[in-house]
């Protein structure tokens, strides 16, 4: 009996695996919103790292987490780095292109829990007098990381941080 549990569990494994290594070699997780507010009122939360407080979720995941801001005060080479628990782990974000009020994309480099580098894509699209931002974060995914995705949906769980993001975006704009 036992020797039929142990072959069940391995070929439950090498299938998670094999069905692991069919994902694709990048990702990338996107939400939007519409927000009664002129894209260059958003845009000035957005491109400003002092601003992430207001609406930001992550900045919410560690009351003591310490932050660096460097470069420019906002904008085109504008820097921000944390450090905090393990819900907030350490990172470092950099304005790499700004096109206000339109588009504003950042590398994001995480360091803790694990490295990962990837894009943080923010648009900004004038509809009537309202605004549609849409927040999305593209990169590689490795094979670790595709395992993870099979047990844990990245989609999910930062699209759901995307979703409480963007609806504080929308009460501090729109206020």
């Amino acid at each position: 009996m036992l020797k039929i549990i142990v072959i069940v569990v391995v070929i439950a494994l090498v299938a998670l695996l094999g069905y692991a290594a069919t994902k694709p070699d990048q990702f990338r997780v996107a939400r939007s919103t519409v927000i009664k507010a002129p894209p260059q009122k958003i845009y000035a939360l957005i491109e400003d790292f002092h601003q992430w407080g207001a609406w930001s979720p992550y900045e919410k995941l560690d009351p003591a987490m310490t932050r660096t801001f460097g470069g420019p005060a906002r904008g085109l080479g504008s820097t921000y780095a944390w450090s905090g628990n393990n819900k907030a782990g350490a990172g470092r974000m950099e304005i790499i292109e700004a096109a206000a009020p339109s588009k504003l994309v950042i590398r994001l480099d995480f360091t803790k829990p694990f490295k990962a580098s990837n894009r943080a894509i923010f648009t900004l699209e004038p509809e009537g007098d309202a605004t549609r931002v849409t927040w999305a974060m593209e990169g590689d995914s490795p094979f670790f990381f595709k395992l993870m995705d099979v047990l844990f949906s990245m989609d999910k769980m930062a699209g759901k941080d995307f979703e409480t993001g963007l609806a504080s975006l929308k009460t501090a704009a729109e206020g």
